[in-house]
């Protein structure tokens, strides 16, 4: 088990493949940890030096308070992360959560990134904040074990709930979020009550591509569409089928749309 000891706090990290290659670091969903990447872990570890890590107050990382679990606090540890690790570029890639704090990278320090993916995210200020609220309170106050099936349906699209292809996968991730602890409500407080990036994207000329899943029961497609157009290199595209943890649900696809993604800037580099 690796730690780094980021703004007085221990994350927890998983580095993975050549350490000399292009890097790729993933940055997870509320509710799960950097596990949900494991397809993607093992698709890109052969060609890419893979950087997945826990987030503060979730995983393996340390523990925090509720004023420390904000966005921006988020954003500087994965910034901290990054420079910690002697990384000079790397594609960020976030899903939901993982993504708000890929487009706040993108739009404070594209210095460090060859580029900015979001899987099922969203760039503006939370739309189902009235909705959510209750079950964060909830969360904070008796953890996630009565809310499970309600968490499972905000995760996951239709297909995925009833596959059982995806069986395995689902039951696991479902025994993982009926142990979460009180604590957990503080981190999806502060997602809840996220403010817009949006503004600050305008002018971005770090390349972003925003995933969305089609069955997706938090973030319309329309959010990740408005991602795209929010900066100067920006693309959308949807993954039939999927819900809102796209990266996990169809992950044989999404690594498709990942490896289209780096070859074209790879080839737009060369020829610049």
């Amino acid at each position: 088990m690796s730690f780094i000891e980021v703004n007085e706090t221990p994350l927890y990290y998983e580095d993975y493949g050549p350490k000399d290659a292009p890097v790729l670091v993933f940055s997870h969903s509320l509710f799960f940890n950097s596990d949900m990447f494991q397809h993607q872990v093992e698709h890109f570890s052969k060609d890419y030096r893979v950087i997945c890590y826990d987030h503060r107050g979730q995983g393996n990382s340390g523990r925090s308070s509720l004023e420390n679990l904000d966005m921006d606090t988020l954003t500087n540890d994965a910034i901290a992360l990054i420079e910690g690790l002697g990384i000079e570029k790397c594609h960020f890639i976030g899903n939901s959560m993982g993504g708000f704090i890929a487009l706040r990278v993108a739009a404070r320090r594209p210095d460090l990134l060859h580029s900015c993916v979001v899987l099922g995210s969203s760039g503006e200020a939370e739309y189902k904040k009235e909705e959510f609220q209750p079950l964060v309170t909830q969360l904070q106050k008796n953890g996630a074990e009565e809310v499970v099936d309600t968490l499972m349906y905000i995760m996951f699209g239709d297909a995925s709930l009833g596959s059982m292809e995806f069986e395995r996968e689902r039951n696991y991730w479902r025994d993982y979020m009926k142990k979460l602890e009180p604590s957990i409500g503080d981190a999806a407080h502060h997602v809840i009550h996220r403010n817009s990036v949006l503004e600050e994207l305008e002018g971005v000329t770090v390349p972003v591509l925003a995933v969305a899943g089609e069955q997706d029961h938090a973030y319309t497609i329309k959010l990740s569409e408005n991602i795209a157009k929010a900066v100067e290199n920006g693309r959308c595209e949807v993954v039939g089928r999927a819900g809102h943890s796209v990266a996990l649900e169809k992950a044989t696809e999404v690594n498709k749309v990942l490896e289209k993604h780096f070859i074209r800037l790879k080839v737009r580099q060369s020829s610049l």
